[in-house]
């Protein structure tokens, strides 16, 4: 997916709506068992593709450290970001993007971020019913559950901006042929670029009949036996679209009402708000990083 550029933003989180013309044929494998067409090879590409783009995202921070620290290989710089995740427990890709695009810490500093009181979490009172959750995976998928409720949908998926694209976070209901296909949104060819370009909901009514996918993402939806998909943008307070929550439904869909779009707008931004909070937790894990980069000098 290209960066998430500015757009028009909808009143409210209205939605748009792309009911479009002529349906198109497919010959996917769908639940019960029809016979699949697919590419020879489509897996591999998949995962070279997957592979490609995770590692991406771990050579800029790493480059970073090289320049930075003058350490003396790309593995040095690998097993420092490695070690600090690991006492962190902080996932290594979000450790190499928190680090990429943090502001550069003084000469000669003895810490990375400037030390700031850290505040509490945010409230998420539109979780209610979820309990509460500790943790981003929780969060997410409790974030995940209650869009689900909302929108009546068993299929649904969590992205986060990472790099300039849409990853992959958490999933429910779908098959790995869908996960693999769309662990990395690059483009703008689904419904869920769409939203995060134009910064509101997007409701797709009947995905076999909307020509705002390409062939490829229409029958990698599909063929996991969604026929319509609603996507809410997590929008922070300055308007940055930080990830994405889609409801992926079984039959096609009339629109969602005034009272579901209300209440998935105002979980999309507490949401938000509660990740760009998490992120500035990492700071603790980046003065980890700095003293044990600036100790190989």
């Amino acid at each position: 997916m290209r960066p998430p550029r500015a757009g028009r933003v909808g009143q409210g989180g209205r939605p748009v709506t792309a009911d479009q013309e002529t349906p198109v044929e497919h010959e996917e494998a769908v639940p019960g068992g029809a016979v699949e067409s697919r590419p020879v090879g489509l897996d591999g590409l998949l995962d070279e593709r997957n592979q490609r783009l995770a590692h991406a995202g771990i050579a800029r921070a790493e480059d970073l450290l090289l320049s930075r620290y003058r350490l003396s290989s790309r593995e040095e710089a690998f097993d420092l970001l490695r070690r600090t995740s690991q006492r962190f427990n902080v996932k290594l890709h979000t450790l190499a993007d928190v680090a990429v695009h943090a502001p550069a810490p003084e000469r000669n500093a003895h810490s990375w971020m400037p030390r700031r009181p850290r505040g509490a979490a945010p409230a998420l009172p539109a979780l209610r019913g979820e309990g509460q959750p500790a943790g981003q995976g929780a969060v997410l998928m409790a974030a995940l559950h209650r869009t689900l409720h909302i929108t009546g949908a068993e299929m649904g998926n969590v992205q986060l901006v990472e790099n300039g694209m849409l990853r992959l976070e958490k999933h429910t209901g779908l098959n790995k042929r869908f996960t693999d296909y769309f662990t990395f949104v690059e483009d703008s060819t689904t419904s869920c670029a769409r939203a995060a370009e134009e910064r509101r909901q997007v409701t797709v009514k009947d995905v076999a009949a909307c020509d705002t996918f390409d062939e490829g993402s229409r029958q990698a939806i599909l063929q996991t036996g969604s026929r319509a998909c609603h996507s809410v943008p997590l929008v922070s307070p300055r308007g940055a679209v930080v990830g994405m929550i889609s409801s992926h439904h079984e039959g096609t869909l009339g629109g969602l009402a005034d009272a579901q779009l209300n209440a998935l707008n105002e979980l999309g931004g507490q949401v938000a708000r509660w990740l760009i909070w998490h992120r500035g937790t990492v700071a603790g894990a980046l003065d980890h990083l700095h003293a044990l980069a600036t100790s190989r000098r």
